[in-house]
């Protein structure tokens, strides 16, 4: 056994995913007894012999869950990779007397790890930037029954189904239905298809020396006025608002209500005025 443990340990997934698939299931499982045996090795002792084991053991379960996503266009050798990350957290976390199996408490750690990583790499750079909107994203493909669109009432069965609004169905199908687009023609594109890419039409305006231009005055004005605002003020309201928010070690309501002999909530108002006048200055 311990022969086939290294050869596999030495396999990565990629340079021959069957041969890969085929050594992981060779492994034998682990009998709850050893399983027992090896995670007390581990939490107790660091036993890093233990770890690899677990690990090993488990990785065919890592190729039964990666083989799941395979709808989202990622190869599969890195989704295993990924879940093998996963699988490698679980076990560091795992604490044998917690009366469950390595394997489902695995699961959650190897499935957030894919998840991520399928993020982080689907075409569509933003598709998904919420909780609700990710339990979308890795559900709206099981719920489709079909390759055309939902009409409504499949995309109110999907928003109740998952919890969402109508319309973030809507918007979840729209990003997983588009398609990409290169930046720069082609290089084979001729004049009259050339002109539709983004970059003759899609431009970064950051640099503009009117914009440039523009901003500095912008700030400039901005800056003057702020100093004219500040000039305003009496002297209480503006030591407050600069021990407030520009002193180095920043004053305390309370501290400001010992100095000037008044309660916190006196120089809470006293700031929220001060504040008020500097907003209207500097917007007027």
């Amino acid at each position: 056994m311990s022969t086939s443990l290294q050869s596999v340990h030495a396999l990565v997934p990629g340079a021959n995913l069957e041969a890969y698939v085929h050594a992981v299931n060779s492994i034998p499982l682990l009998t709850p007894e050893q399983e027992h045996e090896l995670g007390e090795n581990l939490y107790y002792r660091q036993d890093l012999d233990s770890a690899r084991q677990m690990v090993l053991a488990h990785l065919r379960f890592v190729v039964h869950i990666a083989r799941s996503y395979s709808g989202y266009g990622l190869p599969q050798a890195d989704l295993i990779q990924e879940g093998n990350v996963g699988l490698m957290k679980a076990v560091k976390r795992f604490n044998p007397e917690m009366g469950v199996r390595l394997v489902s408490f695995a699961v959650h750690w190897i499935k957030a790890e894919i998840h991520e990583f399928i993020l982080r790499n689907w075409r569509i750079v933003k598709v998904a930037t919420t909780k609700a909107q990710r339990k979308l994203f890795f559900n709206l493909r099981g719920q489709k029954k079909r390759l055309a669109w939902l009409n409504n009432d499949e995309v109110h069965a999907v928003a109740a189904s998952l919890g969402v609004e109508s319309r973030e169905v809507r918007e979840m199908e729209s990003r997983l239905t588009g398609h990409d687009m290169a930046f720069d023609p082609a290089a084979e594109a001729d004049d009259d298809s050339a002109f539709r890419a983004p970059a003759n039409y899609l431009e970064d305006h950051r640099y503009d020396p009117a914009h440039l231009l523009e901003d500095a005055d912008f700030s400039e004005n901005s800056s003057a006025h702020l100093h004219e605002a500040l000039a305003g003020l009496d002297p209480r309201s503006r030591d407050i608002l600069y021990q407030r928010w520009l002193a180095e070690e920043k004053a305390t309501l309370h501290q400001l209500a010992a100095k000037y002999e008044v309660s916190a909530e006196r120089i809470r108002q006293l700031e929220k005025n001060a504040m008020n006048k500097l907003k209207g200055s500097i917007t007027a």
